[in-house]
């Protein structure tokens, strides 16, 4: 008498030897894989290709069965291809159990942004602007802190010069830096400025390549801000005397 089961069950029998219940059930799974014309793999649990194996030592024999169900399962799939990345919100045990990697649209965008290097002077605009400059700020993050161009004012002094762009950082204003500053203080460094222009060092390459692990040292910063720093004013020639008559 046999009894039905979906999973196998080692029994003996009356000569000692081990053998498996017959399954009731036939499983198959067939796994896609894009790009692979033998991806498409059935494999099926039978009597015969699930029996087990066993030295005829009586019942203090180990038994050892080889399903084969999932060999070679992983290897179809690259868990490190981007096109694998889905959504958190359908993820399933199944692509845990693969592997899969589980990033939001938004995060796995971000991770194929283009490097750029902040320690290369040619990743950087510095421009000299008459007020009112016309540039409108805002401010990045406050984990990052520091300030990016949202708009240039249509007519403007940045938009007529030309070389600024919206979502250029802000990393100093007349040799400064307000690299990591907040709104507030980055403003009042540009109002704070004497005479009728400021000169601005901006980054282009997004804020993640600026700040944090990818941004450039500080002694590397110090010194390329030493390069860019406008001239000091020569003072103006002392009045000469007027000659009494």
């Amino acid at each position: 008498r046999h009894t039905a089961a979906t999973t196998p069950a080692a029994r003996e029998d009356a000569g000692g030897h081990c053998t498996m219940a017959p399954i009731s059930r036939t499983v198959a799974l067939f796994v896609a894989c894009a790009g692979s014309a033998g991806a498409l793999v059935p494999s099926r649990w039978t009597p015969s290709s699930a029996r087990a194996t066993a030295a005829p030592r009586g019942r203090g024999s180990s038994v050892v069965v080889n399903m084969g169900l999932f060999d070679g399962l992983k290897e179809a799939f690259n868990p490190d291809a981007e096109s694998q990345a889905i959504d958190e919100d359908r993820e399933t045990p199944f692509d845990r159990w693969m592997g899969i990697s589980t990033k939001r649209e938004e995060a796995a965008a971000e991770t194929k942004t283009a490097f750029v290097d902040s320690m290369a002077e040619a990743n950087y605009q510095n421009v000299a602007l008459s007020k009112p400059m016309g540039v409108v700020f805002e401010e990045n993050d406050p984990s990052t802190g520091g300030v990016f161009i949202a708009s240039l004012a249509d007519g403007g002094a940045a938009a007529v010069e030309g070389s600024l762009k919206t979502g250029d950082q802000l990393v100093a204003v007349n040799g400064v830096s307000v690299r990591g500053l907040s709104f507030d203080d980055c403003l009042s460094k540009i109002v704070g400025v004497e005479g009728s222009t400021v000169s601005l060092l901006c980054f282009r390459g997004g804020v993640g390549n600026l700040y944090g692990n990818l941004g450039p040292s500080d002694e590397w910063l110090s010194e390329f801000l030493d390069k860019v720093k406008p001239a000091a004013a020569a003072p103006a020639p002392a009045a000469e005397p007027v000659a009494a008559e």
